[in-house]
């Protein structure tokens, strides 16, 4: 069985690889943040990207939908965009002569991998119509409940420097993002390439690497994947901490946090550790595996007070300072006249 479980993550990793060296011919750099959206993709996530313009954030999501073998939609959010542009409406049938029947058409919410481009450009009463999708699965029109396609993934871009015409995401629907992915700016070396690579005129062929079930493997693996006693605890700390009003929580939180993260926080971070253990080839969480995703997982799930804003400390500040202060559990010595 080990050997087979073995042999399971080496084809893992072999397919994460194939995956990056196809991104790669249209994506410059960027590795944490294509690693973030993968994590997501394996563990049946949701992800919310935030940048600047012309950081490539459609462009990476549109390179991955080439290399996925799923149904691809990209819906380009704006003011007057409404709930039935996105979830689907009945129309009047009339194909029949005589005959009026009223017939779901269903919109680009059923497919397996959803773009949704400038999703705060749309009013809340569009935005919350993802909701239900997003964490059911399901689509309810009418009296009637429609389940999506499965792998289903909603990966929802943002540009966070215009405030003007645009309408913040409610936190309900923020939490439901498991990562909170921040595309920043190239390296000088990685600019000087994609200014290169870009103005040839010439556009790279991506092959397809992963099929539907393919990907529905490799999440019942990644599932698989035992998270210790151990990285519950120090996941369980991690989160409290952030909760300012936990007699255990540290002073940068009491000082500088409004409200902290939930559970799901706690399973995101679970589940994306277990995502970065099996894409490196392990079959066993490590600590600095969810130290890799606590700040994706959490900077969007904890608010800051005025002190912080006045101080100029980031919700990104905060989570590095509650890595360094929490302490990691202590692993239980073996006891060898107990084992007996």
């Amino acid at each position: 069985m080990a050997d087979r479980i073995s042999e399971l993550l080496e084809q893992f990793a072999e397919a994460r690889k194939r995956m990056l060296d196809e991104l790669s011919k249209s994506i410059i750099g960027q590795k944490d943040v294509v690693d973030q959206i993968l994590a997501a993709i394996f563990t049946r996530g949701h992800c919310l990207m935030v940048g600047v313009p012309g950081l490539a954030k459609t462009l990476i999501v549109s390179s991955l939908s080439k290399i996925l073998d799923l149904p691809y939609r990209r819906v380009q959010f704006t003011p007057d965009l409404m709930p039935t542009d996105i979830l689907g409406t009945y129309v009047l049938d009339e194909s029949e002569p005589g005959k009026r029947n009223f017939r779901f058409v269903k919109g680009p919410i059923f497919a397996s991998l959803i773009l949704a481009d400038e999703i705060n450009r749309t009013p809340p009463k569009t935005q919350s119509a993802l909701l239900q999708a997003m964490q059911e699965r399901e689509v309810t029109s009418g009296q009637t409940t429609y389940a999506l396609p499965d792998p289903f993934f909603v990966i929802a871009t943002q540009n966070p420097i215009e405030q003007e015409g645009t309408y913040p995401l409610p936190e309900a629907q923020l939490d439901r993002f498991m990562f909170n992915v921040v595309v920043d700016y190239p390296t000088l070396k990685e600019e000087e390439q994609i200014l290169a690579a870009t103005t040839k005129g010439e556009k790279p062929e991506l092959q397809t690497v992963l099929s539907a079930k393919a990907i529905l493997n490799m999440q019942k693996l990644v599932e698989s994947v035992p998270a210790s006693d151990h990285i519950i605890k120090y996941v369980a700390r991690l989160i409290r901490a952030t909760r300012p009003k936990d007699p255990a929580a540290p002073d940068i939180a009491k000082q500088m946090i409004d409200w902290g993260a939930g559970p799901r926080a706690g399973q995101s971070l679970i589940l994306g550790g277990k995502a970065m253990a099996a894409m490196d080839g392990r079959f066993s969480v490590a600590i600095d595996d969810i130290k890799k995703v606590a700040i994706p997982v959490l900077r969007h799930r904890i608010s800051t007070n005025f002190q912080a804003s006045a101080e100029g400390v980031t919700n990104e500040q905060i989570i590095q300072k509650l890595l360094q202060v929490i302490p990691e559990p202590e692993i239980p010595k073996y006891d060898r006249k107990r084992s007996n």
